[in-house]
């Protein structure tokens, strides 16, 4: 039997909370529920969870710093929930490591579709052997990438994102095509949610990532993987 995805969902909003459990919960998630900040960071740390849903605005701990620490204690999917539009909001979300950043109101098949697709790239890629380019390992079955035999630490998305790119150096690739390939969905992506990625990416496999050598902007359209000559 497949193994049911346990989802911790932390907002101060019961009404919130209790529509968004029970919607997935609908679709056969375990879910479990914190009330707040500290009490998401408790839960997080003491169980393994498929997926973390903070609201940013929570009591004792914002969900944004719950996101920060939790992203430098593991690479698990999270996905902040938010009032606020900004695109000042949105990109410091999405900077801290959050996943994707989802703006209140939202329809709860919007956020189900949103969970899928985390889990989805969370899965291993499964699709050929190791790929070697531009002193990088990347191993699509195991999950991992190593540069000069260091394993690089990212997450499911910065992995599905690396291996998108490396594996078909010199294609030029636009932001929503990436959105289709990464994340899994079109509609419901944002453009800003490749370019914060692209950036953790860089912080992490580039020698110099103010001046990156192998993913390089195509201003106005996209990013490329450049594999050297």
């Amino acid at each position: 039997m497949p193994t049911i995805a346990r989802i911790l969902v932390a907002d101060d909003d019961n009404a919130v909370v209790d529509a968004i459990s029970h919607s997935l919960e609908q679709e056969h998630f375990h879910v479990e529920i914190a009330r707040d900040g500290e009490d998401a960071l408790e839960k997080a740390r003491a169980a393994q969870f498929d997926v973390v849903i903070l609201n940013v605005m929570m009591p004792r701990l914002f969900g944004t710093d719950v996101c920060r620490t939790l992203r430098s204690e593991s690479d698990v999917p999270i996905i902040l929930l938010s009032a606020r539009d900004s695109e000042l909001d949105r990109v410091l979300g999405l900077e801290l490591g959050a996943d994707d950043y989802v703006t209140k109101p939202f329809e709860l098949p919007e956020l189900v579709a949103r969970v899928k697709a985390v889990l989805r790239r969370a899965a291993p890629a499964g699709d050929g052997g190791t790929l070697t380019v531009a002193g990088l390992e990347i191993d699509p079955e195991g999950f991992t990438a190593r540069k000069r035999g260091e394993e690089l630490q990212l997450t499911a998305t910065e992995f599905r994102l690396l291996l998108e790119l490396a594996r078909r150096p010199k294609q030029v690739f636009t932001r929503q095509l990436l959105l289709e390939l990464v994340w899994n969905y079109d509609y419901l992506g944002d453009s800003r949610l490749v370019d914060a990625a692209v950036q953790r990416l860089r912080a992490k496999v580039e020698d110099d990532p103010k001046q990156p050598a192998l993913i390089k902007t195509v201003r106005g359209v996209g990013y490329r993987f450049d594999a050297g000559s």
